[in-house]
């Protein structure tokens, strides 16, 4: 099994287009596509928001996405094109509890795209591609301890963007340190879906090795 994993430096800032872009440009690989959401005190790992994701029977729930057209993340991965989308909930800090449960149902899959920073603690996959938005300064904490070990980059490009000093000057010096060590920069825009031929290439390479 070959997985890709992706990760964002904060929240939404395109990370599910980008799983539906791969997904879309590269059907022959039957996906099964993963969404990993954190939940504490009512609030979302992924929106920042107030949310109904928490589990109050278990430590965990895996759920099955039926529904193109639910409107949820999973539901769109299975609009792109996906075989089949999962919905994994922990709470904050508890993913190790689901990883038993969530290597089971993906044992006898070729290829799976995970959205997701905390996994990368766990699982190293074939490909962890890190999402950036210059345009924005805060970093999620899971992000920054896992931004050193992605194989790529994907910052957004905006047609016209007012960019702090701040946040600037840190995205350029952590993506300056890794194009040091000759990982790739595939930029993409919100106006091509947070997608690029030259991303699917370096994923589709990347598998092939």
């Amino acid at each position: 099994m070959k997985m890709v994993m992706v990760g964002g430096h904060t929240r939404n800032i395109g990370k599910t287009s980008v799983v539906e872009g791969i997904i879309r440009g590269m059907p022959e690989m039957n996906w099964t596509a993963i969404k990993v959401t954190q939940f504490g005190h009512g609030v979302c790992s992924t929106s920042g928001e107030l949310c109904d994701c928490a589990v109050a029977e278990h430590e965990f729930a895996i759920t099955a996405e039926r529904q193109h057209n639910s409107g949820t993340d999973t539901s769109r991965f299975l609009a792109a094109g996906a075989r089949r989308a999962l919905w994994v909930r922990t709470g904050q800090g508890e993913l190790l509890a689901a990883l038993p449960a969530l290597k089971k149902e993906i044992a006898g899959d070729a290829y799976v795209i995970v959205e997701s920073n905390s996994l990368r603690r766990f699982i190293k996959p074939a490909l962890f591609l890190q999402v950036v938005d210059p345009a924005i300064i805060d970093f999620k904490a899971s992000s920054r301890q896992f931004f050193d070990l992605a194989d790529a980059y994907l910052p957004i490009n905006r047609a016209s963007q007012e960019l702090s000093n701040g946040a600037a000057t840190a995205l350029a010096i952590l993506l300056a340190r890794e194009i040091k060590r000759n990982k790739p920069c595939l930029a993409v825009t919100a106006e091509d879906r947070y997608m690029s031929q030259a991303v699917l290439s370096f994923v589709r390479s990347e598998l092939a090795c």
